[in-house]
């Protein structure tokens, strides 16, 4: 079976500020320029939201109301996609032509292109990690959520900076050098606004 990794830019303490802020505009204009998109969503989990789980809009107005969330935990995957979401929608979309599709430990064999570059401050593995939710948003299996603040992608580019000057250059895999590439564009891209970082959701 193989997953994705979806990345965007975002201002990360913005994108924070979404959830329980109550911002009905924001719902509204979801609902209104985005119903297909919603709909279907939930043709997708249609089976789901048949046992109890909510529409992808009943997710997303929980999240943007702070609650109330669905006390079964099957059901609250709805959630952290209702929050991919937002991040969607407010965000830039990141290249990620060399992470979806992926199978096995493919984020972990990135890593170690990075670290054998001595690029130390972020993890590509780190963003499809459990527990990567925003404080309240509860979550189920998938979509696993991480982020890179502005700060480490700052440091992680310096350390490839470094890594140039050096001239150290080990030999990779081309695959891996290419999506360690991506990452790096990532990285600059962050690093050239302030206060944005990179949230990526893994499913």
């Amino acid at each position: 079976m193989s997953s994705c990794l979806t990345a965007y830019l975002l201002d990360i303490p913005a994108t924070h500020a979404l959830v329980g802020s109550k911002d009905e505009q924001l719902l509204a204009t979801i609902r209104d320029r985005f119903a297909d998109d919603l709909a279907r969503d939930d043709d997708w989990f249609s089976d789901q939201i048949e046992d109890g789980a909510p529409t992808a809009f009943e997710a997303l107005t929980a999240v943007v109301h702070g609650g109330p969330y669905d006390a079964d935990d099957e059901h609250s995957f709805q959630y952290g996609y209702a929050y991919k979401r937002l991040c969607g929608l407010t965000g830039f979309f990141l290249d990620n032509s060399s992470f979806c599709p992926f199978r096995g430990d493919w984020l972990e064999m990135v890593d170690e292109g990075m670290k054998a570059l001595r690029v130390t401050a972020v993890s590509v593995a780190e963003l499809g990690y459990f527990g990567g939710l925003p404080a309240g948003i509860p979550g189920y299996d998938l979509p696993r959520c991480g982020e890179w603040t502005h700060e480490s992608c700052v440091a992680a580019l310096e350390e490839f900076e470094q890594t140039k000057r050096d001239g150290h250059a080990p030999p990779l895999e081309p695959e891996v050098v290419e999506a360690v590439m991506s990452v790096i564009g990532w990285l600059r891209m962050a690093a050239s606004r302030p206060g944005f970082g990179v949230i990526g959701f893994v499913a």
